[in-house]
């Protein structure tokens, strides 16, 4: 029976130009989760992610909080793009031809000490929120720096994840929905048929969201929710075996859980 803790990415840039990269806060937690594990001695026989560069970043402020070494920019290039050569579709579209994609050993693993092989698995990459509003809403937001601008960008985002959900809607640039599921499902299988001890994935809200739904059954509401509420570099962990996944715990944040850390606790 292994262990599958998957860490969603510190707090990221939003509202800025470029969200896809961590805040200084967001790397504050990063470091702090892998000072977390170092402290309970755990290891890991392998890490995954997607390629966005806030979830390979997260990676990194975690193997620096428990002192291993971590080779971001050697495995970047090579790895990314042979999955996509291989799937000949765009690297967030993620299905069974990632699972051949990502061996156990060769140019798309890369061995640290306690963190086993890192593999880039971009069916963990996130959907585009702006591509999914768009799809609802094909006008320009205001910058959303108001608390009431922030609750209308949401609101929006869980109307339009609904929709795409449902299939109603094909937010420009992104997969279907299914094609989008079948990501995660097949990082799911990969672990289950190929590791027996603690695995980490480090990913974002929706694959999270939607890994936890596949487990339990959920309706599609309910997978939004989940997806609303998952916390910056909060840990989720599933125990499995070669036959499936069991929720143990979600969203849990073990490393901040100390007055001085209280302001650290982020969602966005």
């Amino acid at each position: 029976m292994g262990t599958l803790y998957l860490v969603r990415h510190g707090q990221a840039s939003f509202g800025a130009d470029d969200y896809d990269l961590l805040s200084p806060l967001g790397q504050q937690q990063a470091v702090r989760l892998g000072e977390y594990f170092k402290y309970k001695g755990l290891t890991f026989e392998a890490a995954l992610t997607g390629t966005l560069t806030r979830q390979r970043q997260t990676l990194a402020g975690i193997c620096q909080g428990m002192g291993v070494a971590f080779d971001s920019e050697r495995l970047a290039g090579a790895s990314t793009a042979e999955t996509a050569k291989s799937a000949g579709e765009p690297e967030r579209s993620a299905g069974p031809p990632q699972a051949s994609s990502a061996p156990s050993g060769g140019s798309e693993a890369h061995e640290v000490a306690s963190v086993g092989a890192h593999l880039l698995w971009p069916g963990l990459n996130e959907y585009d929120s702006e591509a999914v509003i768009s799809a609802i809403h094909p006008y320009p937001l205001k910058k959303p720096d108001t608390p009431e601008l922030y609750r209308h960008h949401f609101r929006l985002l869980k109307d339009g994840l609904a929709q795409w959900m449902a299939g109603v809607v094909s937010p420009r640039g992104m997969p279907r929905y299914t094609e989008f599921a079948a990501g995660v499902a097949g990082a799911l299988e990969h672990i289950r048929s190929s590791y027996d001890g603690n695995v980490l994935l480090v990913s974002s809200g929706g694959p999270i969201a939607t890994a936890v739904g596949q487990v339990m059954g959920s309706s599609p509401e309910a997978t939004i929710e989940l997806n609303m509420r998952i916390r910056n570099s909060s840990v989720t962990e599933f125990a499995f075996s070669p036959k499936r996944h069991r929720l143990v715990t979600y969203n849990t944040l073990p490393h901040l859980d100390a007055p001085e850390y209280a302001s650290w606790v982020t969602y966005a």
